[in-house]
């Protein structure tokens, strides 16, 4: 399947009708979230490397024409004016890894009006699925107050893409590893696994099961100790794992029941048997309000895997986002509509200690004690800044959040950090608004 032709129909009726009436100026298209979810703070922006290889490979073929004229009904002849379109425009991008708050630009893009019509359904999609996933991830690490966690989100993320992008994102703030084997190899990020209940059924009995699995794999081995009763289990791990001498770096899992209670009964069972440094894993269906309460409880837990809520987030699987125009041919625009009013313009964020951020004009000073969010990331279609590695966008996100007030940071009924608009930006969103209405309402100018 084409990336071209994964796009929404009205895309490609609009960016014809533009070219049939050579509406091929500069447009520019801003992407923000317009409110956040509940128990959201502040979001994590992320997505945004994925949308610049995107945009690098844009390009619309004569095979693209003729699926698109299939599906309109149309002879092939009438989308040839889209053949050979490529993403020829501009991208002021907040860096990958960084905290932003409802109303701020998390990208704009600037491009001949058809091009930047054209990439909207894709970039919205690159850009949700990976702030939301993300933002996620962020306060499982909150949650967890230093406790490992390590993501096995993989076999119920919504395809194994989002699955990839889930591990990364989870690599960006600040797991310890992942179970999906592929992401690791790529983002040299530590692969974490244990075992299956199967694994431990194919076996007469637990003590073979665990025995036979650390003969095969040298080193720490963790052991899946619920399959039939948790205490049980975990006496049987500590007699395998003091008879074969390999109590220091393994673990024993727990899956199911009651965590809290069965991670103090494992850890007396392990110390008892002269295993302190055995360490305690917990699974099964947690997420950040989970790992709050558990290590608030404080459960002698030492590593939490969370998969299914956090890969797809749940709780707030989509984000309130739009992709709109702000200004054609230099010429500011905005929208009306009631609960969706935009603000015209290119914008820049600009950025102040913990982020009590200033939503501006693009092009006006920055205000004092701030640093300017957005920069260029692409011009002419080309990439024209390198991506942060990984390990140093984690380090700067850990100290943005850090930075964030601790209301914003609360795992349960945050208080998002509010943003204000310059006055050049209110200035200019009165005069576009009274313009329109003059315009298309007759009130006076």
């Amino acid at each position: 399947m084409s990336e071209t032709t994964t796009t929404d129909l009205y895309e490609v009726t609009m960016a014809l009708s533009y070219l049939r009436e050579r509406m091929t100026e500069p447009a520019t298209f801003s992407c923000f979230v317009r409110q956040l979810p509940p128990d959201r703070g502040f979001l994590v922006c992320a997505g945004v490397e994925s949308v610049l290889n995107y945009l690098s490979r844009y390009r619309v073929s004569l095979a693209d024409a003729r699926s698109f004229a299939e599906v309109l009904g149309r002879p092939l002849h009438a989308l040839l004016p889209l053949v050979g379109t490529r993403f020829t425009g501009t991208v002021r991008a907040v860096p990958e890894g960084r905290v932003v708050l409802a109303g701020e630009p998390l990208l704009e893009v600037t491009a001949p009006l058809p091009q930047a019509q054209l990439v909207e359904t894709c970039v919205l999609n690159l850009l949700n699925h990976q702030t939301a996933v993300a933002s996620k991830c962020v306060r499982c690490v909150l949650a967890a107050r230093g406790h490992a966690v390590v993501d096995f989100s993989l076999r119920r993320t919504h395809g194994t893409a989002a699955g990839l992008q889930a591990a990364r994102l989870a690599a960006l703030t600040g797991f310890a590893g992942t179970s999906n084997v592929a992401a690791a190899r790529a983002l040299n990020f530590p692969a974490v696994g244990t075992m299956a209940h199967s694994y431990v059924e194919a076996f007469e009995n637990e003590e073979a099961a665990f025995t036979a699995f650390a003969r095969c794999h040298p080193g720490p081995v963790t052991f899946l100790v619920d399959t039939y009763d948790t205490e049980s289990g975990v006496a049987v791990a500590a007699r395998v794992l003091r008879a074969l001498d390999r109590a220091d770096g393994s673990a024993v899992r727990l899956d199911s029941g009651d965590l809290k209670e069965l991670a103090f009964r494992a850890r007396a069972i392990l110390d008892a048997a002269g295993l302190p440094r055995v360490r305690i894993v917990a699974s099964g269906g947690l997420d950040e309000f989970a790992v709050h309460d558990l290590v608030a409880s404080g459960a002698p837990i030492d590593i939490y895997a969370v998969g299914t809520r956090v890969g797809v987030s749940a709780d707030a699987p989509f984000l309130d986002s739009a992709y709109k125009l702000v200004e054609y041919a230099g010429r500011p625009v905005m929208k009306l509509s009631s609960a969706k009013v935009t603000a015209p313009g290119r914008k820049q964020v600009f950025r102040r200690p913990g982020c009590a951020d200033v939503i501006g004009l693009a092009d006006e000073p920055a205000p004092a004690g701030s640093l300017p969010l957005l920069t260029t990331v692409m011009r002419h279609g080309m990439r024209s800044a390198s991506s942060l590695p990984l390990d140093e966008a984690q380090r700067r996100l850990a100290a943005e959040v850090a930075q964030l007030p601790a209301a914003a940071r609360k795992i349960r009924s945050p208080e998002p950090v509010r943003v204000t608009a310059s006055e050049a930006l209110m200035e200019l969103t009165g005069r576009v608004r009274q313009r329109i209405e003059h315009e298309v309402f007759g009130t006076p100018a």
